[in-house]
């Protein structure tokens, strides 16, 4: 099993003191996002896990704490962004999550800390050239920190972060405007010794140099586990090239209140789910109630191939026969 922490909400950030304790007891459990009712109870054991994804924007919770992860493997994608506070209202200064970032690359190894520049937004504060500056700036303090950047284009939605977009004004790239962008980024990364991938985008940007990315990263986790892999396609969303995650998270419990995200875009509701959280509850930002929650216990088990089968079927998933 790959665990995802979380896609939906950033607990390395917000609800550490949870995790590590879910850790210690060796299980958790997660509310259906759409039937709440339904609670699958997930076991974590090192046995079963093989890999645990981080998702965060300020691991600096987590870095006293690395410790309390042995026996497990794990990596993290860090979210960093250089946008304002009319875009990121509740986040660390920049330069303190810089150093957060080498801090967590010095301790783990910049092979295991991915940045996400991600999403990018067009508009008449973040031009295009504003965003190759902070780029260039961000990439030169993170040489030799991390093997890899990740970006898309911010995804409109109009029921979820619609408004908030329109009210920065956000705009779309195209034609010779874009392709200038995407040339300055490819000289950027190159000047710093990175690639640049990107995150479930429909356009291949192949002819430039940047790749189709896997955040739930199969050759990743098997560069890092020292095991191969039988995984299938996550399939959760058009042109993602992730495998099969269990996804820990609760939606609208981050109070990052980053203006772009689908995920979390009521603050009232993070509000109200915040005041529900426990470090000692099995759930994020819940409690379960037995008179009315159906609770299984969710089939999991390691993905990790036989050594001796390993190498037999490795043609098989790099496409040969």
């Amino acid at each position: 099993m790959i665990l995802s922490v979380s896609r939906r909400t950033d607990i390395p950030a917000f609800y550490s003191d949870w995790f590590f304790r879910r850790i210690r007891e060796g299980f958790l459990m997660v509310r259906n996002p759409t039937n709440p009712h339904q609670v699958s109870r997930i076991r974590i054991t090192p046995d079963v896990t093989d890999c645990i994804v981080f998702w965060t924007k300020d691991p600096a919770p987590m870095l006293a704490r690395l410790d309390e992860l042995e026996g497990y493997d794990y990596y993290f994608q860090f979210t960093l962004n250089g946008y304002g506070f009319d875009a990121e209202p509740n986040l660390p200064p920049p330069e303190q999550r810089l150093d957060t970032f080498t801090e967590l690359a010095r301790r783990i190894g910049s092979e295991r800390v991915i940045w996400r520049y991600d999403p990018i937004m067009f508009t008449p504060r973040y031009t295009p050239e504003w965003h190759l500056d902070c780029l260039r700036y961000y990439a030169q303090r993170l040489r030799g920190h991390t093997e890899k950047c990740v970006f898309s284009f911010v995804d409109v939605y109009p029921k979820k972060n619609g408004a908030s977009l329109d009210r920065l004004g956000h705009r779309q790239l195209g034609g010779e405007e874009l392709d200038r962008f995407l040339r300055g980024m490819c000289s950027v990364a190159a000047d710093c010794g990175m690639k640049l991938a990107t995150c479930a985008e429909r356009i291949s940007l192949e002819s430039y140099g940047i790749e189709h990315n896997s955040c739930i990263d199969a050759a990743l986790i098997e560069r890092i586990t020292g095991s191969r892999i039988k995984a299938r396609p996550d399939g959760q969303r058009e042109f993602c090239g992730c495998i099969k995650c269990e996804d820990i998270g609760t939606y609208d419990t981050c109070p990052h209140g980053c203006v772009y995200c689908y995920a979390n875009f009521r603050p009232n509701t993070v509000r109200e789910r915040m005041k529900e959280y426990s470090p000692d509850s099995p759930l994020l930002c819940g409690r379960v109630d037995e008179t009315c929650d159906k609770i299984t216990d969710r089939p999991v088990k390691s993905l990790k191939l036989p050594h001796e089968d390993s190498i037999q079927q490795l043609s098989f998933f790099d496409g040969g026969e």
